[in-house]
């Protein structure tokens, strides 16, 4: 059984029930839906509420969302972090492609939130585009303190060797299965399979062979079969290491 260890499902087409009942008939045992800006952390809580422990949740303030951070935002995450179906501080991050927020309300969102996650010794998903080197050098301030995922990695190799030496691991989504990804597939390749998640970022980035279709948490099986050739292992492997990964950086997930 595989864990989408990234999806949202408040931006899903299919109802709730039946997401879930795709998936576990695909073979997905698992989901955590994610948070990232204040109007959907009441959606987000309630789906993990009603359906954990199949669904769990993060909260956090997505990059593009940076010029919303208030201390206010703070307060509501240390009194929601804590409840059992919330089990990491995500999505959060840096993102200088769309730049939909100014970069240093992003960097501040991006270290209040990384300081939370130490205050609750809680992990964290992390979302970086074209933002390498700020990116590291914030993470680096928290060396041994934070733990979590680059979610849906794009990045180099540089950044993925980088964010592996400060404790964090790599999680790929559908980009990886796509034609034009050789270099994501040989950066893949290289990320130890103790550290290795998949991930859908549903209802985006649908895997080969189902492009053109809203991605869901079922079709993580399709990333899942291309990484575990990239990596030379069976499937079975893949399942196994990947779930004991997730149960190691989400430990308030229950299996």
């Amino acid at each position: 059984m595989l864990i989408d260890i990234h999806s949202h499902f408040d931006m899903l087409e299919t109802s709730h029930e039946e997401t879930i009942r795709l998936a576990q008939e695909a073979g997905v045992s698992r989901m955590i839906t994610i948070g990232t800006e204040p109007p959907d952390f009441p959606i987000v809580l309630g789906i993990a509420e009603k359906y954990f422990p199949v669904v769990a949740c993060t909260l956090g303030i997505h990059p593009h969302h940076g010029a919303v951070w208030t201390e206010e935002v703070g307060d509501f995450l240390n009194k929601h972090l804590p409840l059992p179906h919330v089990v990491a501080v995500g999505e959060i991050g840096l993102d200088y492609y769309y730049n939909q927020s100014p970069v240093d309300e992003q960097k501040l969102a991006f270290r209040r939130q990384l300081e939370i996650s130490v205050q609750h010794k809680m992990p964290v998903q992390i979302h970086t585009r074209d933002a390498e080197a700020d990116t590291v050098e914030i993470l680096k301030d928290f060396k041994g303190q934070v733990t979590g995922v680059i979610h849906c990695f794009t990045g180099s190799a540089w950044l993925a060797r980088q964010c592996l030496d400060l404790g964090l691991n790599i999680s790929f989504s559908g980009i990886v299965t796509f034609k034009n990804a050789a270099d994501l597939q040989a950066t893949c390749k290289m990320v130890p399979l103790d550290r290795l998640h998949v991930e859908t970022d549903s209802p985006f980035l649908t895997p080969v062979p189902l492009r053109g279709r809203k991605n869901t948490p079922a079709f993580v099986t399709h990333t899942a079969d291309f990484v575990a050739k990239l990596h030379g292992i069976s499937r079975e492997e893949l399942d196994r290491q990947t779930n004991e990964n997730a149960r190691q950086v989400f430990p308030k997930l229950k299996w």
